[in-house]
């Protein structure tokens, strides 16, 4: 990338095997199985082999599968990896995700089929912007991969949906649309922002210059914290709860 602004705070330079470390959107992938545990965590009874295979299903469908069809879609991160391999990339990790949910399906309950079917649609409806971006949307962004993973943890040990899955979903999915806000003034400005000028002026006579790194600053701060402290609680609450 040269001298040119990074494409995301966690983006490595681009080129060989640093092409797909940034595949895999690490802060946001790990806030998202994050909310698998949550609801692992919320549940009466916790499985410990029903939450990692919770957490590999969506390691694979969302950490690897969704975003290799996004980079497929639109080169956001700007890697070089050929639209072939990311094909490939997202097919094979997609079919191992709906294998997982397959595997739960015959060993825990056939109820695991709609989570199955759900997950195998939006990935690429989401990340392909099928029927016309329809579900590519911040609300569809935060029930699916914010209140879903939540929904899917806490039925896989509890077998069953109550107030408290939903509850829990449903702060699952304010802090997605949280970080959606957040993470889209971010790349606007990381990625389509020229020049950002002015300053402000603070009681005192202190002065700030307003530059695009100014502006980034907060948001991006607040990502990585933010992205941080939901891998601890999830951690810290799992553990909590053997």
């Amino acid at each position: 990338m040269g001298d040119e602004p990074r494409p995301a705070f966690y983006a490595l330079r681009a080129g060989a095997w640093r092409d797909y470390v940034t595949l895999l959107h690490f802060p946001y992938t790990v806030w998202h199985l994050s909310y698998v545990v949550f609801g692992a965590a919320a549940a009466p009874t916790v499985h410990m082999e029903r939450v990692g295979l919770a957490v590999l299903a969506f390691f694979l469908a969302v950490g690897v599968g969704a975003h290799a069809l996004d980079e497929y879609q639109g080169r956001p991160l700007g890697t070089r990896i050929p639209d072939r391999l990311l094909a490939a990339i997202a097919a094979l990790s997609l079919a191992g995700a709906l294998a997982i949910g397959a595997y739960v399906t015959v060993t825990i309950s056939l109820w695991a089929i709609p989570f199955v079917l759900f997950g195998g649609f939006i990935v690429p409806a989401y990340n392909l912007e099928w029927f016309g971006r329809r579900f590519h949307s911040d609300t569809w962004f935060g029930l699916a991969w914010g209140a879903f993973p939540a929904l899917v943890g806490y039925w896989a040990n509890a077998e069953r949906l109550d107030v408290a899955a939903f509850l829990v979903a449903a702060g699952c999915f304010a802090l997605t649309l949280g970080q959606r806000a957040l993470s889209k003034r971010a790349r606007g400005l990381r990625r389509d922002a020229k020049v950002a000028t002015g300053r402000v002026e603070y009681e005192g006579g202190r002065v700030e210059e307003v530059t695009i790194p100014y502006l980034l600053a907060v948001p991006e701060a607040t990502l990585r914290l933010v992205a941080l402290a939901v891998a601890l609680l999830a951690v810290g609450w799992l553990v909590a709860r053997l």
